[in-house]
């Protein structure tokens, strides 16, 4: 499957706030949304995310992302670039998306002069921590953080 990454925009909301809430089903639709426009469409430059599209630009699947400037466990530098979420469509898996975004992400880091990326996931969640592995990030420590060099 030809995929391909942008940044998020307003027009983006319908399809990303979906996909959201597949991932983290403890919060509405309309929670989604409210936060998508608060913290990754309000233009603040510390915050930001991709979308992976397939070949009939159809949303399927997002990276979410920001600088930290508290301590982040397992790195040591600041700011540190961090993976806040990510999630590709089950029928989308395994062909390369996740990948795709996480190096959308990493590029925005490393332009931002970021040279760690942490993320965590957690505990009980071992398929985050393969899908993390597979990316390269390492394991830092146990409520699970991990870190990738950019």
């Amino acid at each position: 499957m030809e995929a391909f990454t942008d940044v998020a925009t307003l027009d983006d909301i319908g399809p990303w706030a979906e996909l959201r809430a597949a991932l983290w089903p403890h919060h509405s639709l309309a929670d989604h949304r409210a936060e998508l426009r608060r913290v990754f469409l309000s233009d603040s430059g510390k915050a930001v995310a991709f979308l992976a599209r397939n070949a009939v630009k159809e949303v399927v699947g997002f990276a979410e992302a920001s600088l930290r400037h508290d301590y982040v466990n397992g790195c040591s530098s600041s700011p540190v670039l961090f993976l806040e979420g990510i999630y590709v469509r089950p029928e989308d898996r395994r062909k390369g998306i996740a990948r795709l975004l996480c190096n959308a992400v990493a590029g925005w880091g490393k332009s931002l002069g970021c040279v760690e990326f942490g993320s965590d996931a957690p505990l009980e969640n071992s398929a985050s921590h393969a899908l993390h592995m597979a990316l390269g990030f390492e394991e830092t420590q146990r409520v699970v953080f991990f870190k990738k060099p950019l």
